[in-house]
This record gives C-alpha cells, structure tokens and sequence, in this order.
C-alpha cells in the first residue's frame, strides 16, 4: 500500500465512524479504525479509549441531526502523519455551520493513534 493510499484509507474509516448513525456500528468502526489508547484531541474535548471517542462522536451527532461530515480538499501525509479539512454538512440542503482541520497519526498498522482537531468555524461564534 502506498504512503498516500494509507492516508485516505484512514481518513476514509475516520470519517465513517463520525457518519455512522447507528451507534453499534460507530462502536465498531472506532474500535477497527483506532488504536486502543487512541487520543482525540480539539479544543472542546479530551478524549481516550474507543469508548470516549466514540461517545465524543455520539454528542456531536446529537447536537448537529441531519448532518453528515465530509472532506473539504485532499488528505496530505508524510511518515505517520497525515492531515485533511473537513466540513459538517446538512445532509437536506448542504450549508456548513461548522468546519475545521485534523492532523492525525498513525501506528505500524495503519490505525489511528491521535487526532489533533482545529474547529476552522463554529455556529454563534462569530467565525
């Protein structure tokens, strides 16, 4: 597997646990996806463990219904470590309240290690 295709392949794994709706199969995809001391790092949260993580991605799809995350732009790596920009899209007519940018890193297997999030743009912040 090529460095590049490594990248998108977690990406892509990393954006299916965020859109998974049912929370077993969220469950499921952070467990395959993530390593097991996994960190997910923004400036709201702290998370460790497949169980945080997964409730972290359960309280953001609470408060964001009918919204699906999705890429904005191409993922970028080098090493372990690779970044990419987001967007949470309503899913019926397409704006985007919120936005950002991760950096993740990745372990000998090709599963995440950490996320360090960056919230680009937040509803009612004024960003």
């Amino acid at each position: 597997m090529t460095a590049a295709h490594r990248y998108d392949a977690a990406v892509d794994r990393y954006f299916e646990a965020w859109n998974a709706d049912d929370p077993q199969a969220r469950a499921k995809v952070v467990a395959d996806v993530r390593s097991a001391d996994g960190r997910y790092t923004d400036p709201l949260c702290d998370a460790v463990g497949h169980e945080a993580i997964a409730a972290v991605i359960t309280a953001a799809r609470g408060q964001f219904p009918g919204f699906s995350f999705r890429p904005a732009g191409p993922v970028d790596g080098h090493h372990d470590t690779a970044r990419f920009s987001w967007e949470l899209v309503d899913d019926a007519d397409g704006p985007a309240p919120v936005a950002g940018s991760d950096v993740i890193i990745l372990d000998a297997e090709g599963r995440i290690r950490a996320v360090y999030g960056f919230l680009d743009r937040l509803p009612g912040t004024g960003e």
